[in-house]
């Protein structure tokens, strides 16, 4: 009886949770004591509801009540982007090489974490990779695993090649895993970008691997893109860093996605 229970109050909250986004979508602010009335709710509930939902991003709490936020991306330069939160991607790339094996065939996408494991496999000779990613295919060419570029329309701002002539090479390839990166991702929209030829690459790729590995940082979680580039119905694994929230990680363990938080690296000081 008792997960009964426990397993309704969460359907509720849920609901609530969908109503704050719908009046928050209308009126860009609700008050603490407007959502008591509309919803029925106590005012402790209220709170642990905004608390929750400022913690995956999508409003931000003030004095008495919450505002919208601006969760829309805004895509930087490649070169830029790889600089944000790089020791956190170094170490999310790390994890993921313990899910390379010898004799793969695995798929690299464009994201920049993804990026960082491709400098990992520089010697790897027992693999063959597939990549979209100009950055990705620079960093294997002079060594290491065998090497297929897919041919497409060059996107000069996230250096891939993407687009509907992709799928003459990727609808004629299988993958034992595929690594992807994500510009944006919530639980309800699954993983977005900025630009939907991108987004049709990325939805191929996934749909030709056996294993969907998303490498993301969280702060991507919460941020919506312009175009779908996978469901998450369709990922495996999720590797990200220590920093992801709980409630999201519970959301997503709910949709049967495994989450592996890659730890921060502590610096030994020497005498």
């Amino acid at each position: 009886m008792v997960p009964a229970q426990k397993g309704s109050r969460k359907e509720l909250a849920e609901e609530r949770w969908e109503q704050i986004r719908l009046l928050l979508g209308q009126r860009r602010a609700v008050r603490l004591h407007e959502l008591c009335g509309e919803l029925g709710i106590s005012p402790a509930t209220a709170r642990r509801d905004l608390e929750a939902l400022e913690q995956r991003g999508e409003l931000r709490r003030v004095h008495g009540g919450a505002v919208q936020v601006h969760n829309r991306l805004e895509e930087p330069l490649f070169d830029d982007k790889a600089q944000l939160d790089a020791s956190e991607k170094r170490h999310i790339a790390q994890e993921a090489l313990k899910f390379v094996e010898a004799g793969e065939t695995v798929f690299l996408d464009g994201g920049s974490t993804v990026l960082e494991l491709a400098r990992l496999l520089v010697h790897r000779k027992d693999l063959t990779v597939v990549t979209n990613s100009i950055r990705a295919a620079q960093e294997l060419a002079s060594d290491g695993p065998r090497l297929f570029l897919v041919g497409g329309e060059l996107r000069r701002l996230s250096q891939t090649l993407v687009g509907p002539v992709t799928q003459s090479t990727l609808g004629e390839m299988n993958f034992d895993k595929a690594f992807m990166g994500t510009l944006g991702l919530t639980l309800k929209e699954g993983l977005t970008t900025t630009d939907p030829d991108e987004g049709f690459t990325k939805r191929l790729a996934m749909s030709r691997a056996g294993t969907v590995i998303v490498l993301v940082d969280s702060s991507k979680i919460g941020k919506i893109g312009l175009s779908c580039a996978g469901r998450l119905e369709d990922v495996d694994l999720l590797i990200t860093d220590s920093n992801l929230d709980a409630l999201f990680a519970q959301g997503l363990a709910k949709k049967g996605i495994q989450v592996v938080r890659a730890p921060k690296k502590t610096i030994r000081k020497t005498a």
